[in-house]
């Protein structure tokens, strides 16, 4: 049986179609999948994400741990109340178990967001890896997450929480502030466009949802959340990245932190002797149809594979990322197989789009 978010009723009452995702039952489109796509990118649109897990470290070991336990580099945040970093959760071969946001809050406080269909794998890992450093590990489903995002979701969030504005107007782009005990607004998101991403206790969600709503904000799907995010160039677990491939070969070399030579993180060794012959790179298919995962591609290096792909609607042609032998350029040429045809498209950099403008 599936699991379900706090606004799973809200979502059926306001006719969304519901679909399994990592094992909960969400929202795919409540409608119009094109609509809430542009209500992101033009206005402000607003996401159910409470499948995801908080996870709070606590100890006076916890950076000491954090520094084995990923391969991006705590320190880089530490002392720096609510700043965040992206990095990766890596098995002892390279292979990625998930990609995750860790947030500082004090220096034996901390805070992991992870994906929910990993989320239990995730847990029991980072338990297990916690043991030597006495540090504890607890999941806090007794909390929700809403992102609101586009280019009005910051005004529209005070309109609805006036008394938040003071400690939210000078965030910077990756930092969260708790605006009480148990409320975190984080200058986050997953669409490439600005907003916030809001943790707050699964009792206030829906109060705080339906205030939004009457607001004036799009409630917005996973459909048009894959559509934003891959626009956007950003990763998601379980097809561009699992533990099957390092970061090095997934578009993710700028997570890594290599840089202090003492930090022995889980997976470093693999790393610094693994191949360098895969890496990701982003598609524009330069005639009509859409690439989608697993299609192959024909690149001057070689052959690989579409790890996602999807019809962009802010641009109008399909884009794609995918995994391919090293040395593809930006302006190189490939061709995409699609329904038995080889159909012509160009390597670009991702992103694709970015606060709304096209970039390819």
């Amino acid at each position: 049986m599936s699991a379900q978010t706090p606004l799973f009723d809200t979502h059926v009452a306001l006719g969304a179609k519901i679909v399994d995702f990592g094992g909960w039952d969400m929202p795919l489109a409540y409608g119009s999948q094109l609509e809430e796509h542009h209500a992101v990118r033009r206005s402000v649109g607003m996401f159910d994400v409470s499948h995801m897990l908080n996870v709070d470290v606590a100890g006076a070991s916890s950076p000491d741990f954090l520094r084995h336990l990923l391969a991006n580099d705590v320190a880089k945040i530490a002392g720096v109340p609510g700043k965040a970093l992206y990095s990766c959760m890596l098995r002892p071969d390279g292979g990625v178990i998930d990609d995750l946001i860790v947030y500082f809050f004090a220096s034996d406080r901390w805070r992991i967001v992870v994906n929910a269909g990993t989320a239990d794998k995730d847990v029991a890992w980072m338990r297990e890896q916690a043991r030597p450093f006495g540090v504890t590990i607890t999941p806090r489903r007794d909390l929700a997450m809403i992102a609101v995002q586009g280019p009005d979701a910051r005004e529209t969030v005070w309109a609805v929480h006036p008394e938040w504005k003071a400690a939210t107007q000078d965030l910077k782009p990756f930092t969260g502030t708790l605006v009480d005990e148990n409320t975190l607004v984080a200058r986050t998101g997953y669409t490439g466009e600005d907003g916030f991403e809001i943790v707050l206790p699964a009792t206030a969600v829906k109060a705080f949802w339906d205030a939004l709503a009457a607001a004036g904000v799009h409630p917005c799907g996973l459909g048009a959340r894959d559509t934003l995010r891959l626009e956007a160039g950003m990763n998601l677990y379980g097809q561009d990245m699992d533990e099957t491939v390092h970061p090095l070969e997934s578009g993710l070399s700028w997570t890594v932190s290599l840089k202090d030579g003492s930090r022995d993180f889980i997976g470093r060794a693999a790393l610094e002797s693994a191949s360098r012959d895969r890496e990701l790179v982003g598609l524009k298919l330069l005639e009509r149809g859409i690439m989608r995962g697993h299609m192959k591609v024909r690149t001057q290096q070689g052959e690989g594979e579409l790890t996602s792909g999807t019809m962009a609607p802010t641009l109008g042609f399909s884009i794609a990322l995918a995994r391919v032998p090293a040395g593809c350029a930006p302006g190189d040429r490939a061709e995409v197989e699609i329904r038995g045809k080889w159909l012509p498209a160009e390597i670009v950099r991702p992103p694709f789009v970015r606060n709304g403008k096209a970039l390819v």
